[in-house]
């Protein structure tokens, strides 16, 4: 059981735990040539699932994932949920110049239902039943 009465996470922190996970991403989609995007996008789509609720950048800024419908961590498949809109643009950055907009476009629309929403939840969330508290 978790606590749900803690705070909705700062959106400012989010984006700071969810660059650094874009930045593991990346440094596994450069350090595996060929497979490494699809290694990086496992990665994004469990990470939410790996500590308890918390990927590594959540880690490091003291966020954690809840489910709010079991009152309990986020698992594996509560991250793969939430994670599949930002996971799945991923691919049409192979795709130059449409791919990288196409990402962009769908991140930014992540981005803007997240500010514009009380609890700071984006599609993800809703999807998932997730929330994102501070420790």
């Amino acid at each position: 059981m978790v606590n749900t009465h803690s705070k909705y996470s700062n959106i400012f922190f989010r984006g700071i735990a969810k660059f650094i996970d874009f930045i593991i991403v990346v440094v596994l989609w450069k350090t595996f040539p060929g497979s490494g995007i699809f290694i990086g996008i496992f990665y994004l789509l469990i990470s939410d699932g790996l500590f308890n609720g918390r990927s590594i950048g959540k880690k490091f800024l003291r966020l954690k994932v809840i489910n709010i419908d079991r009152q309990s961590n986020a698992d594996f498949r509560d991250s793969i949920v939430r994670n599949l809109p930002l996971a799945f643009p991923l691919f049409f950055v192979l795709i130059p110049i449409v791919g990288w907009l196409i990402f962009f476009l769908i991140f930014a629309f992540e981005f803007i239902l997240m500010v514009g929403d009380s609890e700071a939840k984006r599609f993800g969330d809703y999807l998932a039943k997730t929330s994102v508290i501070e420790e």
